[in-house]
């Protein structure tokens, strides 16, 4: 279990911050606007009504004693850039703001944000590489070469094995796992014999998958 602190309650912290304490972890909720905490406070045992961009309400909060600090403030970017400068100085151990163009991520990183995340660029990518693409179910990037695809698999590949087929040899990817439906089969072996409803998940460089989710026809 990881100490959370997110600070901003726009729809991209209210939904960090559900999904933080989902897998587990003790989450503090900080925003300006008193009528939001009080709406969300039934959610979070622990929540606080305060502006961040005075020192003292972020002494207040103890930000050295969480894992990781969200500025999940989207609309005032001054704001992000003074309550991520403030989280610093104070000596949070890792803070995470977002930004909304690579300007302001270059700003963030210069004032000491640990990391830096852009959700509209990141669902823009997402969304194009998905729909440039034939068959591209999901898709996370590793580095601007590699990265994770979900595909269904080639109609003629029913029936034969990962072995039979030389799947990495012959078309440059490695599977990680086998999707049927909801179930997940990571890493299957050689001798895995394809269901006609089988999707893959692959690791490998874009444009080889790009031509080998081209072949699947569907």
């Amino acid at each position: 279990m990881k100490s959370i602190l997110i600070i901003g309650m726009g729809i991209l912290g209210q939904h960090l911050a559900k999904k933080m304490q989902q897998l587990g972890n003790d989450v503090m909720i900080v925003d300006k606007s008193e009528e939001v905490i009080q709406d969300l406070s039934a959610q979070f045992l622990n929540s606080f009504v305060g502006d961040c961009t005075n020192e003292g309400v972020l002494r207040s909060l103890g930000v050295n004693n969480f894992d990781y600090c969200f500025v999940a403030i989207g609309e005032d970017f001054y704001a992000s850039l003074e309550i991520t400068s403030i989280l610093k100085e104070l000596g949070a151990k890792y803070v995470i703001s977002k930004a909304k163009r690579e300007r302001q991520a270059e700003f963030l990183k210069k004032i000491g944000a640990d990391e830096v995340f852009y959700p509209e660029k990141e669902i823009a990518e997402k969304l194009a590489v998905r729909y440039n693409a034939t068959n591209i179910f999901d898709y996370i990037e590793l580095t601007s070469d590699y990265s994770i695809f979900e595909i269904p698999i080639i109609p003629d590949w029913a029936g034969k094995t990962i072995e039979e087929i030389n799947v990495r040899k012959a078309y440059n990817v490695n599977i990680i796992a086998i999707k049927n439906g909801k179930g997940l089969q990571p890493v299957p072996g050689g001798q895995h014999t394809f269901q006609p409803q089988d999707h893959i998940v692959v690791i490998g460089l874009s444009n080889d998958v790009f031509k080998l989710s081209a072949l699947t026809g569907r």
